[in-house]
């Protein structure tokens, strides 16, 4: 006799989200076996207890994990079952990227066009460089190009160009060699990112044009390609040249502003500046003010981050100290280094009552 607490396997699908083929078929690989099967008709029932089995068994398929590896996770404690996932979607992740860029290789490949040379720089300035800018960058599904990178080559002059909306950072660089042409494009941020360690390593890298994507000829090296993005960059020159005058400019140490900024307790941060220096506000009347010494010129001014807009800002400056201009507390501040101007980026501040 059927033990009443079963349930028959259209039930038991309907619980655990697979179909009852799939069950059937999990049954037969042994992965999950029903917990009795009658003996006259065939047919299969499941315990309660089984469904969180189940689940787990459908959501490590659903990330296209092989069945050898989906019995490894589920026959293993926690640690090693978080070891076996990570595993298999960093691989995954990397075949994606791998196609990704053999199938650059290859649409360039259908079209009878040589790479165009556009420029060449130095491989550690330019990872450099890149791993400063894509700070200001987003992964949003609906703006894929707010994930990327922007990048203006003139025979004077490469410009590293990105932004998220609430953060915008720019680097210009001298190249190597003068550039070829004058050419504009954006990059794949992802694809740029995961190509840093590489490009860092190559005393010079060579920048060349294809109508689907950029090769980087590493000296020495595997060349290394990115994706172009189609979308239409944000005309970020035309917002830097419609900027109010700055009102009040902060020049401060950037490892003082950096702790500050560390151990302030919230995740709003208040900046107030006069001729004394710069506070970083309390979060509440538990915390006192914290000073840090600062050279302030023109009028005091107070205005308000989230952390996570302001912190990489100024993590990513160049040299001891950064300089903040400031236009007001609903302007965008221009966050410089003081002693090296060619890396600049901007923050939006939120409201004091910290709406966006």
């Amino acid at each position: 006799m059927l033990n009443s607490e079963l349930m028959p396997i259209g039930v038991f699908a309907q619980r655990s989200g697979l179909t009852s083929s799939a069950l059937r078929f999990y049954a037969d690989s042994g992965l999950l076996r029903p917990a009795e099967v009658d003996p006259v008709s065939g047919y299969r029932y499941y315990s309660a207890d089984q469904v969180a089995h189940a689940t787990t068994l459908r959501q490590l398929r659903e990330i296209a994990m092989p069945l050898t590896a989906v019995a490894a996770v589920l026959d293993a404690g926690p640690d090693e079952a978080f070891r076996l996932i990570d595993e298999h979607v960093a691989k995954v992740l990397g075949d994606a990227v791998a196609a990704q860029r053999a199938a650059v290789v290859l649409k360039s490949s259908l079209i009878d066009t040589p790479s165009l040379p556009i420029t060449a720089l130095k491989g550690p300035v330019l990872a450099d460089a890149v791993e400063q800018v894509l700070t200001a960058t987003a992964c949003e599904p609906g703006m894929p190009v707010l994930g990327g990178l922007r990048l203006e080559a003139t025979p004077e002059a490469i410009t590293l160009t990105a932004t998220d909306r609430y953060r915008l950072s720019t680097r210009t660089l001298v190249p190597g060699e003068p550039a070829t042409a004058t050419w504009a494009a954006t990059l794949h941020g992802d694809e740029l990112r995961a190509a840093v360690a590489e490009i860092r390593r190559s005393a010079l890298v060579r920048v060349e044009a294809t109508p689907h994507g950029v090769w980087l000829r590493l000296a020495d090296r595997e060349d290394q390609c990115c994706r172009l993005l189609t979308e239409e960059f944000p005309d970020y020159r035309l917002m830097l040249a419609s900027l109010p005058e700055v009102t009040a400019r902060v020049t401060v140490s950037k490892d003082l502003l950096l702790r500050a900024l560390e151990e302030h307790p919230g995740e709003r941060i208040t900046l107030r500046a006069d001729h004394q220096g710069m506070n970083v506000l309390p979060a509440g009347d538990a915390h006192p003010d914290a000073h840090i010494p600062a050279a302030v010129t023109g009028r005091c001014l107070q205005i308000s981050f989230h952390l996570t807009t302001l912190y990489p800002a100024v993590s990513v400056a160049l040299g001891p100290d950064v300089m903040l201009d400031l236009r007001g507390p609903d302007q965008p501040v221009t966050i410089r280094s003081a002693d090296r101007g060619d890396l600049t980026t901007l923050a939006m501040p939120i409201k004091p009552d910290h709406s966006a």
